[in-house]
C-alpha cells in the first residue's frame, strides 16, 4: 500500500478523501505568461528546454498563481531525440525531425533502449524543481503516446491522412516504431518515477482522430502496455477530445483526462471507480472574460462532485490566453472569488 501523501492532488488521483479538487493546467508554464517569455528570453525551444536551470525556473513560474502541481517544462519529442533522432520546433509546423523515419534503416538507427544519461537534462530538470519546491507541491512528469510521438517521427504531425497512408504502405516500419517507442516509453517513465516524480501524464493528442479500428491497433494497446509497464505513482491518460472513452478507461490509468466533448458528471457515475480530470473549456480561458472563467469552472466543479476529480482544460492554455483569465481559473476553484 502507497505511503500516506501530503499533496492534494496525489491524493486525488488515488481516490483518497479531499478537502477540495486540486487544479493545474496543461501548458500551465508556457508563452501565454509574461514571467516566462522572460525567463525564456528568446532562446530556440530545445536550446531552452536544454538549459537545466532555465527550464527549471520556467516550470516553476506557475507556482505564483497557486496551482496544486508543477509540470516539468520539455517536449514529447524528447523521447526520439534520446533515441537518435535530432528534431526541430518549427512555427506553425511544430516539431519537424531531422531526417523522418521512412526506411528499415532509419528504424534500425531508433535505439529503442536509450541510456538515462541521454535525456540526463530532463532528469536534472526534475531534481532541481523538487530541490526548489522542497515538497511544498507534487512534480508531475509525462510523455508522449507512441502513436502521437510517431506521427512526429515520420513528419506527418497532426495529418491523420499522411499517417494512415504510411502505414499503408509501410505496414512493417510503422508497427516497428510503435513497438520501439512504446518500449522506449516505459524506460523513460520508469526511470523518472524512480528519479522521485509524483505522478505522470501520457498524452496522445492526435489519437482522437482515429476510428475505432485504427484506435485498437495503434493507441489502445500501447496505452495499456506503458501504463502497465511504468507504475508506482498514478497515472493519468490524455487523448485529445478522445471519442472512445470507455477504452480510455480500460486501459489501467488510474486518471482519465476529459475533453469538452464528454460530461463529466456522466462519466463520474458510469465509472465511479476512476478519478477524473478536467474538463473546462480552454477557449473560454482565452475569448471570454474573468466573470466567465468563474462561471465555467463553478460549473466544471458542480459536474465533477468534489471526489475523484482534478481540475485541468481540455487540452493546453493558448498563447493567447490572458494573465487575468488563468489567475481567474485558479481562484474560482480554490474559493477565493
Amino acid at each position: 500500500m502507497p505511503e500516506l501523501s501530503k499533496h492534494l492532488l496525489v491524493r486525488a488521483a488515488r481516490g483518497e478523501p479531499i478537502e477540495r479538487p486540486p487544479v493545474w493546467a496543461m501548458r500551465q508554464a508556457g508563452r501565454w505568461d509574461p514571467e516566462f517569455n522572460k525567463i525564456r528570453a528568446g532562446k530556440s525551444f530545445y536550446a531552452f528546454s536544454e538549459d537545466v536551470e532555465s527550464a527549471a525556473r520556467g516550470s516553476l513560474a506557475p507556482r505564483r498563481f497557486g496551482v496544486d502541481a508543477i509540470i516539468l517544462f520539455y517536449d514529447i519529442t524528447t523521447l526520439p531525440v534520446a533515441m537518435g533522432l535530432p528534431f526541430e520546433l518549427k512555427p506553425g509546423a511544430g516539431p519537424v525531425p531531422d531526417r523522418p523515419i521512412r526506411t528499415a534503416a532509419d528504424l534500425d538507427r531508433l535505439n529503442a533502449n536509450p541510456a538515462p544519461e541521454t535525456y540526463g537534462h530532463i532528469r536534472q530538470l526534475l531534481k532541481r524543481v523538487k530541490e526548489e519546491l522542497r515538497d511544498e507541491l507534487p512534480v508531475i512528469a509525462f510523455a508522449g503516446s507512441p502513436f502521437t510521438v510517431a506521427t512526429y517521427c515520420i513528419g506527418t504531425g497532426k495529418d491523420v491522412d499522411a499517417t494512415r497512408r504510411f502505414a499503408a504502405e509501410q505496414p512493417a516500419i510503422w508497427n516497428g516504431l510503435l513497438e520501439k517507442l512504446t518500449g522506449a516509453t516505459i524506460g523513460f517513465l520508469r526511470t523518472l518515477i524512480a528519479d522521485g516524480v509524483d505522478v505522470y501524464q501520457l498524452f496522445d493528442s492526435w489519437a482522437g482522430m482515429l476510428t475505432p479500428t485504427e484506435y485498437e491497433a495503434w493507441a489502445q494497446p500501447q496505452h495499456t502496455q506503458i501504463l502497465a509497464g511504468a507504475t508506482g505513482v498514478p497515472r493519468i491518460l490524455f487523448v485529445k477530445e478522445g471519442p472512445y472513452l470507455d477504452r480510455m478507461c480500460a486501459t489501467g490509468a488510474e486518471v482519465i483526462s476529459l475533453g469538452v466533448r464528454h460530461d463529466l458528471a456522466a462519466a463520474r457515475r458510469q465509472y465511479p471507480h476512476l478519478v477524473f480530470q478536467g474538463n473546462v473549456n480552454e477557449d473560454i480561458l482565452r475569448e471570454g472574460t474573468p466573470e466567465q472563467v468563474t462561471e465555467a469552472v463553478r460549473a466544471c466543479l458542480k459536474a465533477g462532485g468534489g471526489h475523484r476529480h482534478i481540475v485541468n482544460l481540455n487540452h493546453g492554455v493558448d498563447k493567447d490566453t490572458p494573465v487575468a483569465n488563468f489567475e481567474a481559473y485558479i481562484r474560482a476553484v480554490k474559493g477565493t472569488v
